[in-house]
C-alpha cells in the first residue's frame, strides 16, 4: 500500500487554508465596497431629498389632472385639461409644511392685500386662459394668407396665369420653403406674400431665428387654425427694469406671465415684497391683466446650508403653484420658464404660438452680456426653456426645475409620452450662435443693484462674492462695470459693440434710451 508523506497533507491543508482566506478577503472587500456605495448614495439622496420628494409627492400634483382621471396621465388622449380651482391651497400648504425650516423664522415686513378690499388676495386668485383672437394673418387683395408682421403688404401681388416659367418658379419656391404651402398648384394663379427682411416661408410667418435654427422639421411646419396660448414663468427679486423690458417685448406673444415673489432672499434673509407694491400702485397696469402673482411665504428647509436647494425650489414652487391656479389649459399650450435676466425675442415665441410641426423640448440661444448690453460676451447662452403643457405634465411631472435640465430622456414618462404623442422628441433651440433668439443680461444693474444681488445670492455657486467685504464696496463695483472685469480679478476680452447693430438690445430699451442709458452705454467709461 502506497503511503502519502505527511508533508503532502500539510501542504494541501495550508493550500486550502489560503483559498479560504482569499475568499474571506474577497467577501470582506465586497461588503466594504457595498457599504461605501450605500453611504455615498445615501448622502446624495439626502442632499436631493427635497427635490426628489417634490417630484413624487402625489398630493401636490393633484392640482392638475386630466379628463381621463389618471394623475399625470397622458395629456394627448384628451382635448382639454380639468382643473380643481381650489387645489392650489392644498399644494401651497403641503409644500410649506414639507419645506419650511423651523430655524429660519424671520419674516419680512410686508402687508398682503386686504381680502375684502378691491384687490383681494392676489396670491390666491385663479386665472382663466382666453383664446387669442388677434388677427395675426390677413388675406391680401389677391387672396394670399400672409403674416402681418412679416409681410410687405405694398408689394404683395398675384402672379399672371400659368406658364412654364411659373411652374419652374413654383417648384423652386417649394424647394426653398420651410412651410408646407398647399396653394402652389400648377394651372392656377398663385397669390404670393412678399416677405420683409428677416421673415421666410410662403406666409412670411417664419422668422430668421427659426429659419436658421437647428430645428429638423422645418419642412413639416404648417399654420394652426387656433393659436396656442403661451405661459411665461419667472421668479423676481429686484430685476424690475428687465421685467418692464420682458413685458413690453413679449406682451403680444405671451398670454400669461407667472411671476413669483418671496419675502425671503435666496440667502434666507427677509425682504419686502416690492413687486407686489409696484403691482398695486399702478406701475404695471399696462400688463396687469396678463399677470398671475405667486407668493412664496417660506424658505425651503436646508436652503441656508445648501443654496442649490433654494435655486431649485424657487422654480418648483413657481411652476406647481402657478399651474394649479390656471383654468382652461390645453395639452398643446406652451410653457416657458426663464430667469429674470433671460428675455426671449418676440418673433420666436409667436412662431411657437402660430405653427405646428416643431419638436420639443426647445431651448433659446441668447446673446450674453455683463453689467449692460455694451459688454457682449463671446458665444451664446443656450438654455432648455420650454415645451408643451402635455410634455411638462407627462414627462417633467409639472416641475419647472426638471425642464431646465437636459435629462428628459431618462425620466420615467419620456418613452410613454413619445409613444402616445407619435412624435420623436428631439431638442432644438430658437436662434443660433449667430442669430440670437433672445438676450441674457447678467448682473445688469446700477452699482446699488449689484450690491443687493451680492448679499442676496444663494449660499452656493462658490465663491460667494457677497461674503467678501471688499467686493461689496460700491467703488469696487463701479470699477468692475467700467472695465468689464469679474470679481476674481480677471478682465475677459469683449468684442466691440454698437447700439445700432442688430439684436444689440430689446426694442423697448432702445426706444427709451435716456431712461435706460445705464444698460446701453458704459456709464463709467473714460472718454
Amino acid at each position: 500500500m502506497l503511503r502519502v508523506p505527511m508533508f503532502v497533507f500539510t501542504l494541501l491543508y495550508f493550500e486550502n487554508l489560503m483559498k479560504i482566506k482569499k475568499h474571506k478577503l474577497f467577501l470582506l472587500f465586497s461588503v466594504g465596497l457595498c457599504v461605501v456605495s450605500f453611504l455615498y448614495c445615501y448622502k446624495t439622496l439626502h442632499q436631493e431629498f427635497l427635490l426628489r420628494d417634490l417630484s413624487h409627492h402625489k398630493s401636490s400634483l393633484k392640482s392638475l389632472v386630466m379628463l381621463s382621471g389618471f394623475l399625470w396621465g397622458d395629456p394627448l388622449s384628451n382635448n382639454s385639461f380639468l382643473f380643481n380651482t381650489n387645489n392650489h391651497k392644498g399644494v401651497e400648504k403641503a409644500m410649506r409644511q414639507k419645506n419650511y425650516d423651523g430655524k429660519e423664522q424671520a419674516v419680512a415686513d410686508f402687508v398682503m392685500p386686504d381680502p375684502t378690499g378691491p384687490h383681494g388676495e392676489l396670491h390666491k386668485r385663479t386665472f382663466v386662459l382666453q383664446e387669442d383672437h388677434t388677427p395675426h394673418f390677413i388675406h391680401t387683395e389677391m387672396g394670399a394668407l400672409c403674416f402681418r408682421d412679416g409681410t410687405d403688404m405694398a408689394s404683395s401681388k398675384v402672379k399672371p396665369s400659368y406658364t412654364k416659367d411659373n411652374e419652374d418658379q413654383n417648384l423652386k419656391h417649394k424647394k426653398n420653403s420651410t412651410v408646407v404651402d398647399h396653394t402652389l398648384k400648377p394651372g392656377r394663379n398663385v397669390a404670393e406674400c412678399v416677405c420683409r427682411q428677416g421673415w421666410h416661408g410662403p406666409n412670411c410667418g417664419v422668422p430668421t431665428v427659426i429659419q436658421h435654427s437647428n430645428l429638423h422639421t422645418k419642412s413639416h411646419l404648417k399654420l394652426r387654425k387656433v393659436p396656442r396660448r403661451i405661459i411665461n414663468a419667472i421668479n423676481i427679486n429686484h430685476e424690475f427694469d428687465l421685467l418692464h423690458v420682458r413685458f413690453h417685448e413679449l406682451a403680444d406673444a405671451v398670454d400669461l406671465f407667472l411671476v413669483c415673489e418671496s419675502n425671503f432672499t435666496a440667502y434666507g434673509d427677509s425682504k419686502p415684497l416690492t413687486f407686489l407694491q409696484l403691482l398695486l400702485n399702478g406701475t404695471f397696469d399696462y400688463i396687469k391683466h396678463k399677470i398671475l402673482y405667486i407668493f412664496l411665504d417660506h424658505f425651503p428647509k436646508g436652503g441656508q446650508a445648501n443654496g442649490w436647494i433654494v435655486d431649485d425650489y424657487l422654480r418648483t414652487f413657481l411652476t406647481k403653484n402657478g399651474l394649479s391656479r390656471i383654468q382652461g389649459l390645453r395639452p398643446d399650450d406652451v410653457f416657458i420658464l426663464n430667469d429674470a435676466d433671460e428675455i426671449p425675442v418676440k418673433e420666436g415665441i409667436l412662431f411657437l404660438k402660430l405653427y405646428d410641426g416643431w419638436t420639443e423640448p426647445f431651448g433659446i440661444h441668447m446673446r450674453k452680456s455683463l453689467y449692460g448690453f455694451y459688454w457682449r460676451q463671446m458665444g451664446t447662452l443656450d438654455v432648455i426653456s420650454g415645451c408643451t403643457m402635455a410634455m411638462l405634465v407627462s414627462v417633467y411631472k409639472g416641475d419647472g426645475i426638471l425642464l431646465r435640465r437636459r435629462e428628459y430622456f431618462s425620466m420615467p414618462g419620456f418613452r410613454q409620452y413619445e409613444k402616445t404623442s407619435g412624435h420623436v422628441l428631439i431638442p432644438w433651440s430658437i436662434g443660433s450662435p449667430v442669430h440670437y433668439g433672445g438676450w441674457h443680461c447678467s448682473w445688469c444693474f446700477k452699482p446699488e443693484g449689484i450690491y443687493y444681488k451680492l448679499v442676496s445670492a444663494q449660499n452656493g455657486d462658490f465663491p460667494r462674492w457677497g461674503d467678501f467685504v471688499e467686493k461689496r464696496k460700491l467703488s469696487y463695483i463701479r470699477e468692475l462695470i467700467r472695465t468689464g472685469g469679474w470679481f476674481d480679478g480677471s478682465t475677459p476680452h469683449y468684442p466691440p459693440t454698437n447700439p445700432r447693430e442688430h439684436m444689440f438690445a430689446p426694442k423697448y430699451l432702445l426706444d427709451n434710451y435716456e431712461k435706460y442709458d445705464y444698460l446701453l452705454e458704459n456709464p463709467y467709461a473714460k472718454g
